[in-house]
């Protein structure tokens, strides 16, 4: 029988015990889990970029999987925890927004608050319940529990406004929604929009203020520190510089509108 996988993500960072307290945790309760760290460095409280890390991963974990999902700047108030079922997968977070691209992605089956509390540490801090409620309920869901042994259904969770692409006749209008390790500018904009969009017509890309000359299929398609578009690994279309960060190049990080326009036939 194959081992059950945890995956985690914080914005916890490295530098403190907090992530590797969450996995003693979870280890306590679930010696056999199989661990898997996305990632602990979504900037600091900041709940849309996990949302989108989130959702920029998931589906290629095994079915089965759970995701412990901690970037709370709400710890300790009275947000809800909750646990969902959507497609293959579970997840445990705080309910403020952090499944928002998941469920937009896949309706979750059922959603609960947990409630539960012999599926969490006996005592409560109020400023880790990573540690105390979240940890505990992945590691509870890992060992072989149903979702509805952690607490009461709810019908209704937090939702961020996450932006999505506007199209019109002439434009499809996107924005900058990630700026990964490498200084690429991951925008909101799929490949799919984009193709339909484009309908075999000639485009102009502009991020920001600055015309992008390019658009190519791998990086090295353009020379060393030349700023392109392409479609990344998420599928979404991204401003890059080849060897270099197309952030620092441009001077452009979250949220800069990024806007493909129809050119008439013959440009």
């Amino acid at each position: 029988m194959a081992r059950p996988v945890i995956a985690i993500l914080s914005d916890f960072g490295t530098r403190d015990h907090y992530v590797g307290t969450m996995k003693g945790v979870a280890l306590g309760i679930c010696p056999d889990a199989a661990l898997v760290d996305i990632t602990h460095d979504v900037p600091p409280q900041d709940v849309l970029a996990g949302a989108l890390e989130l959702a920029a991963c998931y589906r290629y974990f095994p079915a089965g999987t759970i995701f412990l999902v901690v970037v709370d700047p709400g710890v300790g108030s009275n947000r809800r925890g909750i646990a969902g079922e959507a497609g293959d997968y579970r997840f445990v977070a705080p309910d403020n927004g952090v499944l928002t691209a998941v469920f937009r992605d896949v309706l979750p089956k059922r959603v609960v608050e947990l409630t539960e509390r012999r599926y969490a540490r006996p005592t409560l801090s109020r400023t880790f319940e990573g540690r105390d409620r979240f940890a505990p309920a992945a590691a509870w869901l890992a060992r072989g529990i149903e979702l509805s042994a952690l607490g009461r259904p709810v019908a209704d969770w937090h939702a961020l406004e996450v932006p999505v692409p506007v199209a019109s006749d002439a434009e499809l209008a996107g924005e900058v929604v990630r700026v990964d390790h490498f200084g690429n500018l991951i925008t909101n904009i799929e490949h799919r929009a984009f193709d339909r969009f484009m309908a075999d017509r000639p485009i102009q890309i502009r991020a920001g203020s600055h015309p992008i000359d390019r658009l190519v299929s791998t990086y090295g398609e353009v020379g060393q520190g030349d700023v392109c578009a392409l479609f990344g690994s998420s599928e979404h279309l991204e401003i890059a510089a080849n060897g270099g960060s197309a952030a620092d190049r441009l001077g452009l990080g979250r949220g800069a509108p990024v806007v493909v326009r129809r050119l008439p036939d013959g440009r």
